[in-house]
């Protein structure tokens, strides 16, 4: 094991992680297994890999092991016996369907629904355009302010300073502290084989998007949309439409815009969940606004029309959902205590209404 968090050209196993994720990454999450902060693990026969993050005494695994389809069963097998071995549990997070059904038929596992991402074929993107007058009215409307969007070679931004910038200014004005995990914002250091599309406007890039592939898919995850505090109406859906028809010009047949947590398009039987579980994931949902806009996220990755919602679960090794794997999950994400996640929020929160009020 070793950790991937070592600059990709000091990293060998980086370089071996790369190689698997770009020859049997099915998962939407899968090339994000390189993102800086996981834990690299490799089968004993090399071919296959699991990434993830200790939190209290568990494995979290990003999306699924990263392996052929048939050699899953057996890689599965292998790293919970590792883990058994170091005394830590394991729980699979975004596990995907494959590795859903294979441990759903396996006895002591349980699972829990925490969202649902859209897919899209982007061959058929241009005639949801024509189809929705509210989508080209949010274009035209970016257009008509001059903005323009192109793609980004990876020279191109390692010179600019303005990428940065726009990430500096996201950050800065999100209700929560950066998280981590599978939603690392930092991703402009490793640009290998990601896409970047820019929005510029004036002459001044406003917001950026980053594309990340989903190689045995022939697909590609939109990782992050990032606009500045100069981006207009608009900006955002402009650059969703000129990805989804770059990468359907260069023959891609799969495109997600990711998880939406808690989304009301999962179509998960909740009476599979324990009820404390259902209780907590409601409160999150009712309460949670001040930190995440759930309903907000949701309802703008659904008005592109999806051509379908994936089931996000969370697998655990124990029969029933167990509390300490939420706990985990919420670790991994808030890289450390999740209480001391929201403290640190709250403060932020503080400091921003002070600055606005000239104190």
């Amino acid at each position: 094991m070793s950790n991937a968090s070592l600059p990709p050209d000091r990293s060998t196993d980086f370089v071996r992680a790369r190689a698997l994720v770009l020859e049997h990454g099915w998962n939407a999450t899968a090339y994000q297994v390189l993102n800086p902060g996981l834990t690299h693990w490799f089968s004993a026969k090399g071919d296959a890999l699991v990434g993830y993050v200790l939190s209290v005494g568990t494995r979290v695994v990003a999306g699924a092991p990263v392996c052929a389809p048939e050699r899953l069963p057996d890689v599965v097998r292998e790293f919970n016996d590792d883990a058994e071995r170091h005394l830590h549990r394991v729980c699979y997070f975004g596990a995907g369907d494959r590795l859903e059904e294979h441990l759903g038929a396996t006895n002591g596992w349980s699972t829990a629904s925490l969202g649902a991402q859209p897919s899209w074929n982007p061959a058929a993107w241009p005639e949801i355009i024509a189809s929705k007058a509210s989508l080209r009215a949010q274009l035209n409307r970016a257009r008509n302010k001059g903005v323009a969007v192109c793609e980004w070679s990876a020279s191109q931004v390692e010179q600019s300073t303005d990428l940065r910038r726009c990430l500096a200014e996201w950050l800065e004005d999100r209700p929560l502290p950066p998280l981590h995990f599978l939603v690392e914002p930092d991703t402009l250091g490793h640009l290998d084989d990601r896409r970047i599309f820019a929005a510029e406007r004036a002459g001044a890039v406003i917001a950026f998007l980053v594309a990340s592939p989903v190689p045995a898919r022939n697909g590609w995850l939109v990782e992050q949309i990032i606009r500045g505090r100069a981006a207009v109406n608009g900006t955002a859906e402009l650059l969703v439409d000129a990805t989804m028809r770059a990468l359907g010009a260069s023959g891609a047949q799969y495109v997600t815009l990711g998880l939406a947590p808690l989304s009301r398009h999962s179509r998960f039987d909740r009476r599979r969940m324990a009820p404390w579980l259902r209780v907590v994931l409601y409160v999150a949902r009712a309460h949670g606004r001040r930190f995440y806009n759930f309903e907000g996220l949701d309802r703008f990755k659904a008005k592109f029309e999806p051509h379908e919602w994936e089931e996000i679960v969370a697998l655990a090794n124990r029969r029933s959902f167990p509390p300490r794997a939420l706990r985990a999950i919420a670790g991994a994400f808030s890289d450390g205590s999740p209480v001391w996640l929201v403290l640190r929020a709250v403060g932020k929160g503080i400091r921003q209404e002070v600055r606005w009020l000239g104190l």
